[in-house]
């Protein structure tokens, strides 16, 4: 599954009798213990080949050594919290501002349904962006809540990155007119904005199927 050029996700999901390694979705190996795991303390990763991210999902794993690196997106204001509980409720200090980028790391349940990232005025309870991927039948749904009535849905998508099983990094860029979205480096959509004064929205929500392993608001 390594080719050269081609991106690639690997996921070691470390069981009571061996590592299970999971590549770009798909089941790869089975890798028995050899030595105790309370042993294993480190990873390293070296070769031919350029990282874009590493998530630990089950513990908060120490800062690396070394320079630090520089972060990938652009204006995030907050400090980084590493497997925040599900519900999440964050606040946007200084609220949104156009810049700001978002980012949401984590992963779906197989049996996952469906879960919702939601872009609020904590005042008023409206809903700048309302994302909803349903695993069920397989869509990202977009949509806004303003004045108590949600608007008119979006769903068109090139691909789908939340299926059961699935690694997701999400990043989300507020423009001056829209919001800009990407999943695992690729851009999954666009969302113009209808809440105008998008600069009101102080509260990011995160609820359903969801497993978090990184948000940084």
């Amino acid at each position: 599954p390594f080719k050269k050029g081609a991106a690639f996700e690997l996921v070691f999901i470390v069981l009571a009798e061996h590592y299970k390694v999971v590549v770009n979705g798909n089941p790869f190996y089975e890798y028995g213990h050899r030595l105790p795991l309370q042993m294993v303390t480190h990873l390293q990763v070296d070769g031919d080949l350029q990282l874009q991210s590493i998530n630990f999902i089950g513990g908060q794993p120490p800062r690396p050594q070394g320079p630090p690196m520089m972060p990938p997106y652009p204006t995030m204001e907050g400090p980084p919290t590493f497997n925040p509980p599900v519900p999440y409720f964050g606040r946007l200090q200084g609220g949104l501002t156009a810049r700001r980028t978002i980012i949401i790391k984590g992963y779906v349940p197989p049996t996952g349904k469906s879960f919702a990232i939601d872009f609020k005025v904590g005042s008023s309870g409206d809903i700048a962006l309302h994302i909803n991927p349903r695993m069920g039948n397989g869509t990202v749904v977009r949509n806004s809540l303003l004045n108590g009535s949600w608007g008119s849905e979006e769903k068109k998508i090139t691909h789908n990155p939340f299926g059961p099983g699935q690694f997701f990094d999400l990043s989300i860029r507020c423009g001056l007119d829209r919001f800009k979205v990407y999943a695992n480096g690729q851009h999954l959509f666009d969302f113009a904005h209808r809440l105008s004064a998008f600069q009101r929205v102080d509260t990011l929500e995160i609820q359903g199927d969801v497993t978090l392993s990184y948000v940084q608001i």
